[in-house]
């Protein structure tokens, strides 16, 4: 199952390159549109996103709108092999694969987050997430699923296996958002 799960994660990390030199601002665009449509739907106040490395859908001008709105964003602050998420606030710090953070927050306690938007390498036929391969999405999920309401992969292009590659401990999605559309 693992040899199949990396030779799957290395030929979707292989498109997601591609996807990302061809057309990724308007692949962005589009999907930040579909991701903001789906939170007003859903009026969601507490978000968990997360801030993006080049392969990934670019948040920022989501992030910058759900601001506006005056809606409580978290982010990933990562420990260890796992993170926990604080409140999205300036300034920004470039941390370990390249990832940027807020300042650490200790005093803060997230109780409840409405949607956890979730960036993916790739999925199977069970709505389970491939990511990078160093589980920490899987770790923070296994802890606190419980405070989560929607769980929403996405990706900007959807890479997928009709073959069960993935664990049972990997994250589900509630709902997939591609630039080719979403998918339930």
């Amino acid at each position: 199952m693992q040899n199949r799960k990396k030779q799957f994660r290395k030929h979707c990390l292989e498109r997601l390159k591609k996807a990302s030199r061809y057309g990724a601002y308007k692949k962005d665009k589009t999907i930040v549109k579909f991701l903001y449509e789906y939170i007003v739907i859903q009026n969601a106040k507490q978000i968990m996103l997360y801030l993006p490395l080049a392969t990934e859908v670019n948040l920022y001008p989501l992030i910058r709108r759900l601001r506006r709105e005056k809606r409580t964003l978290y982010v990933p602050f990562m420990e260890g092999k796992s993170f926990r998420v604080v409140k999205y606030r300036y300034p920004l710090e470039t941390k370990r694969f390249g990832i940027k953070e807020p300042k650490d927050s200790r005093q803060f306690r997230t109780h409840k987050i409405d949607i956890a938007i979730v960036p993916i390498v790739g999925m199977d036929v069970t709505r389970r997430r491939v990511g990078f391969g160093k589980g920490m999405y899987d770790r923070f999920f296994e802890k606190e699923i419980k405070n989560i309401n929607k769980v929403v992969f996405v990706a900007r292009e959807l890479c997928y296996s009709k073959e069960i590659v993935t664990n049972h401990y990997d994250i589900k999605a509630d709902y997939i958002v591609t630039a080719q559309g979403n998918h339930f």
